[in-house]
């Protein structure tokens, strides 16, 4: 079995880049073949308005690889991403880790936020870290929505990382005999400290994962929330491990938290080691909307006990007062804390369940039910 993998760039800075590059590496560990391509010719100085059809065509500048991609048995790609090869015969799998349907969805203008964190937006931009409240206009992101649709109608199999994403694609329109959930996972590494874990004495506020980089992806990612959420404990150490390529945000953030400690862009399999001393501390996740939310899981996984809205994997994994909780409000996220911080306890029951709901999702499971999706699909085309 050969398998053409097709990523947007070398660099791994996102969830999508790390899943696609441990899916490539666990199914070579199973004796397949996996060959990845990257496109080259990305359109420069595209308009605003045009920028997701730029994306959109990006992709062709693939087509220079068509002879080497189509002797693969199954072309897989991130949702849009295998368009120029629906042409041929190869069939080809769409890997959903998110749509861009749902985001547009969940992440409101800012007239619309909440009262309690919409003046965080005004803070933001009258301190000149970010230019708008809103960006100029969300056409690329429909324009890609549309090609989502379009092509999770037309290949012989599509991925959905949570429930969430599966009934994100059937409102779409997709068949459900076509959409196979398939949960991400997380490496080994993430399991090796000591189990079970010493729980710390001063539990901290932990934010783990993206922070956004322009007003719409910081709302997507609930940084209005996470930041009222720690100003509303001035006493308590503050952990954020982050990726972001705004050193705007990175600054307000370092000058602005009382009692807190920031490390950006650190590299992934370092981040255990930063996580280790906060064992039993409260992992918080403010974002608007997940695909998945491996920031969920890997915290679970250093016994952090996780507050998260509704999004992502959450609703399938998370009990409430038993390995974490599911919140809808900051008030309600804040009351819950307060109530773990007095109870040593509970804290431990929490963590220690926690990290047993994180080891269901290793990078074995993933690879196996990859596996399996492969077979069903080359059996049903002959």
């Amino acid at each position: 079995m050969k398998i053409a993998f097709i990523h947007d760039e070398k660099k791994i800075g996102t969830g999508a880049h790390y899943i696609n590059d441990l899916m490539s590496t666990k199914l070579r560990s199973k004796g397949i073949e996996v060959k990845n391509f990257y496109p080259k010719l990305k359109l420069k100085n595209s308009p605003a308005h045009l920028r997701g059809l730029a994306n959109i065509l990006y992709f062709y500048s693939l087509l220079e690889h068509k002879a080497e991609i189509l002797r693969n048995s199954i072309i897989q790609g991130t949702t849009y991403t295998p368009l120029p090869f629906m042409a041929f015969s190869t069939p080809i799998v769409s890997h959903f880790g998110s749509t861009t349907r749902g985001f547009l969805k969940a992440t409101p203008r800012a007239n619309a936020i909440d009262s309690d964190t919409r003046k965080i937006w005004y803070d933001l931009r009258t301190h000149n870290v970010i230019s708008e409240l809103n960006i100029k206009t969300r056409r690329p992101m429909r324009d890609i929505a549309e090609i989502e649709k379009y092509v999770a109608n037309r290949v012989n199999g599509v991925i959905a990382t949570s429930e969430n994403v599966k009934k994100e694609l059937l409102e779409m329109g997709i068949a459900s005999h076509k959409i196979s959930i398939i949960h991400n996972a997380i490496e080994n590494y993430w399991f090796e400290q000591p189990y079970p874990p010493e729980i710390t004495k001063n539990p901290s506020l932990v934010f783990l994962g993206r922070l956004g980089r322009d007003a719409f992806t910081l709302k997507l990612k609930g940084f209005d929330r996470l930041i009222h959420y720690f100003k509303q404990f001035p006493n308590t150490q503050k952990t954020t491990v982050c990726i972001s390529n705004n050193k705007k945000i990175l600054q307000w953030m370092r000058t602005s938290v009382e009692n807190h400690t920031l490390y950006a862009n650190v590299k992934k399999d370092n981040i255990p080691n930063i996580l280790a001393p906060l064992r039993g501390s409260i992992l918080f996740i403010p974002s608007r909307y997940e695909g998945f939310s491996l920031s969920l899981v890997e915290g679970m996984s250093q016994s952090l006990i996780p507050i998260i809205y509704p999004v992502g994997v959450a609703e399938e994994i998370i009990q409430n007062g038993v390995n974490g909780y599911i919140v809808r409000s900051q008030k309600e996220a804040v009351e819950i804390t307060n109530t773990i911080l007095q109870d040593d306890d509970l804290r431990l029951k929490l963590s220690l369940a926690a990290r047993n709901t994180s080891i269901n999702f290793t990078s074995d499971a993933l690879v196996e039910k990859l596996v399996l999706l492969y077979k069903k699909i080359l059996w049903e085309i002959g």
